[in-house]
């Protein structure tokens, strides 16, 4: 019976391993055969993907979008660890009554889907690119502000506080620290899992983000990685094994960042849940 046992649990595991991989199989085969072959199905390796990767920097600008979405992503991510992480420190840390009911209002923010914001969101940027152009419609700035933290990113930093020491800030204080002073020295060097986890997650999302940035970025100059395959694959005759090679180079810098910490995307996610 527990031979049965473990040999249907290989098989499961092997059949839900081969749904998951195959995907990514698939995105990087085709990167390597022409568009003819990929919209035949064809699972073999080719031998075009220098022309395909020819005919892409011939036919966009990927280099200034790489550009664009690392800048987007690396700034979203290093603001958001250090203001979600502050108001997750906050909440938990000086608890009151009324900082319990705004934290309660703001996890209801998270009910609100982000295409009502759109609207509002256009309207405002559109109104401060008239005095302020530097952060208006059509700069990177008006792609990334909206989206520096959530609701979610602050519930995490307090779920992550909850596991903190305290007897740490006590000391801290003793010593003479200030209180950002303990933020900074023993707070964040103390819970890098957290920071970790709370990088891959922001990072993945900024730099997958398609939605605002089609609505905020009108320049093609400005267009980062997600519109730009997007726009490949809108033409009359798309060319599926270039449109599959930009999937193939767009997905690299995530994999890379996830699988670079994730034992500390684990141990993260686990001080969050506890």
């Amino acid at each position: 019976m527990k031979v049965f046992k473990r040999a249907f649990t290989y098989i499961f595991l092997s059949v839900a391993a081969f749904f998951s991989i195959f995907p990514f199989f698939w995105m990087v085969v085709s990167s390597t055969n022409k568009s003819v072959d990929v919209t035949k199905g064809r699972l073999l390796p080719g031998s075009h993907l220098f022309e395909n990767m020819k005919n892409l920097f011939e036919t966009v600008n990927m280099g200034q979008a790489l550009l664009n979405s690392a800048m987007i992503a690396i700034a979203t991510t290093v603001l958001a660890l250090i203001i979600a992480s502050l108001a997750g420190y906050g909440f938990e840390i000086y608890r009151s009554r009324k900082k319990d009911i705004l934290f309660n209002i703001l996890l209801l923010s998270m009910m609100i889907p982000f295409a009502a914001l759109m609207v509002p969101l256009y309207r405002m940027f559109g109104g401060i690119s008239q005095t302020l152009p530097i952060i208006g419609i059509d700069t990177l700035a008006a792609a990334l502000l909206p989206t520096i933290t959530t609701a979610f990113l602050i519930f995490f930093f307090r779920q992550n506080t909850k596991m903190f020491a305290k007897e740490l800030i006590e000391a801290g204080r003793i010593d003479g620290l200030s209180e950002l002073g303990i933020f900074f020295k023993i707070f964040m060097p103390s819970m890098k899992t957290a920071y970790a986890a709370a990088a891959i997650i922001t990072f993945m999302n900024s730099w997958n983000n398609y939605l605002w940035p089609l609505v905020v970025l009108q320049s093609p100059e400005k267009q980062t990685i997600p519109l730009l395959i997007s726009n490949l694959g809108s033409s009359y005759s798309p060319d599926y094994g270039v449109s599959f090679l930009a999937i193939v180079i767009a997905t690299i810098p995530t994999a890379l960042v996830f699988f670079l910490m994730q034992r500390h995307f684990v141990a993260g996610m686990m001080g969050s849940v506890k």
